[in-house]
């Protein structure tokens, strides 16, 4: 938790939360809540990536970098180091993001913003659109009165002022508490909603009162918009995950955590009652990973490096009915402070370093599989006290992941009706017989996955 580096900094930042209009909702509106986060893509990628992928694969929500213009420099941090509220950042200007909304939109994906609202910059310079801009001085925008008193960096997190009022890793932080600056955040966040945007993820929430937030919430022109906080969960800590989920959506950093814990040194069987069961946030206020830009960095979750564990993480997530999952898409790095590849240009999948996970075939057919069990419960759990594990979704869906070290061979009990369905996993027919049964075989690290959406292959 104590980020020593600007990028760990950066990192700090990454889920995606909803709401209903009248209460708060952890998973977006909808039939559909899966999240694609195309970290650093830029918005003319994104828009081609909505119609080409996103849609088609059933995801209802993509959720893009920020937008706002930052301070200069190739690394990915930047972006979190806004100087300005105007869309001049470098994924694209504001015809090219409110473009990249009306074509997601018109292909059924919704678009969530990471919005950075508790700090501004830890310098000076000009900034991507041209601003000028000091640490404590952004002409036009803030002004030294603007920002909180403590102007030395967070060291303690069981002390609530230090963690809300200092700076983290040294960024100016914005005094949330003044009637000014909640007026020009709520400025910045109306003017996406303007451009269509149908929810935020809030960036380091754990750094503002929640008080501060619920203030700036209600200034928006729909107060009741889907909203994501990035508060990480820490024992002890003088500010919890808790205190947020009257705003909305949490991002729940414990399941990532332990998700990682029980795919590499435990046992899957101990999924069982993955969820509350473990004292997690409620399902309707949690946003869940496997992963996000900045766990992939710092090695506290998996990570595209884990490879089938990782794929078979992602697949576990998408199956089980907890809380509303991001799908983390990033690029391949060795220096975890590297920018996005081409600028954040995606020319296609898998090439340049994209490492592109929301298109894994694996991945990508779980969301369909997610969205046909929707409101269905767990059913028919099997596990082998080890590493294999099989879980029905009512009379919708069927998923067994075999995380042993070889095959396996059973005779799975189903809540389906009997019939032919498409094993998405690998597009393969399993056949349900009369008393809800099929035999299957899974290979080591691999799953298999049918539901009522997809009767044949």
């Amino acid at each position: 938790m104590a980020h020593r580096h600007l990028s760990a900094a950066v990192a700090l930042a990454a889920a995606a939360v909803v709401m209903h209009p009248t209460s708060a909702q952890a998973s977006p509106p909808g039939t559909k809540d899966v999240t694609a986060v195309l970290f650093e893509w830029k918005f003319a990628s994104v828009a081609r990536e909505c119609t080409t992928t996103l849609g088609p694969a059933g995801y209802g929500y993509v959720q893009v970098s920020p937008p706002a213009e930052h301070i200069q420099g190739p690394q990915w941090w930047t972006s979190y180091q806004p100087v300005s509220y105007k869309i001049a950042g470098r994924l694209g200007d504001r015809a090219a993001f409110q473009n990249m909304v009306n074509t997601c939109h018109a292909a059924g994906v919704k678009v969530v913003v990471d919005t950075v609202i508790n700090h501004m910059s830890a310098g000076s310079g000009t900034g991507t659109g041209g601003s000028s801009y000091t640490k404590y001085n952004y002409p036009g925008l803030y002004s030294s009165y603007d920002f909180d008193n403590c102007t030395s960096q967070i060291t303690n997190y069981q002390d609530r002022a230090n963690v809300q009022n200092c700076e983290l890793v040294g960024l100016a932080d914005l005094d949330t508490g003044e009637d000014y600056v909640r007026r020009a955040i709520a400025g910045y966040m109306n003017d996406l909603l303007s451009l269509g945007v149908d929810g935020f993820r809030v960036d380091a929430a754990k750094h503002m009162p929640a008080a501060d937030l619920a203030n700036i919430k209600s200034r928006l022109s729909n107060p009741s918009v889907y909203w994501k906080q990035e508060v990480i969960f820490g024992a002890g800590e003088a500010v919890q995950p808790t205190e947020y989920t009257g705003n909305g959506d949490v991002q729940e950093f414990r399941y990532a955590y332990d998700l990682k814990r029980v795919f590499t040194n435990e046992n899957l069987a101990y999924l069982k009652n993955y969820g509350e069961g473990w004292g997690y946030l409620n399902s309707g206020v949690s946003g869940v990973f496997v992963d996000n830009h900045d766990t992939e960095r710092n090695g506290s979750t998996l990570s595209y490096k884990d490879g089938a564990t990782y794929t078979l993480a992602n697949v576990f997530m998408l199956a089980w009915p907890y809380g509303a999952p991001d799908i983390n898409s990033g690029y391949e790095f060795t220096d975890h402070d590297a920018g996005p590849p081409n600028g954040g240009q995606v020319n296609a999948c898998w090439q340049d370093g994209w490492k592109c996970q929301h298109n894994w075939p694996e991945i990508k057919s779980m969301v369909a599989f997610r969205n046909a069990t929707r409101g269905q419960a767990v059913t028919n759990w099997w596990d082998n006290g080890g590493d294999a594990i099989a879980f029905g979704r009512g009379g919708k869906g069927f998923v067994a992941i075999n995380h042993e070290s070889g095959s396996l061979t059973r005779t799975y009990q189903t809540s389906l009706p009997a019939g032919t369905y498409c094993n998405v996993q690998n597009n393969t027919p399993v056949t349900v017989n009369s008393a809800g049964q099929f035999t299957a075989t899974l290979g080591s690290n691999t799953a298999l996955a049918i539901h009522a959406g997809r009767p044949a292959c």
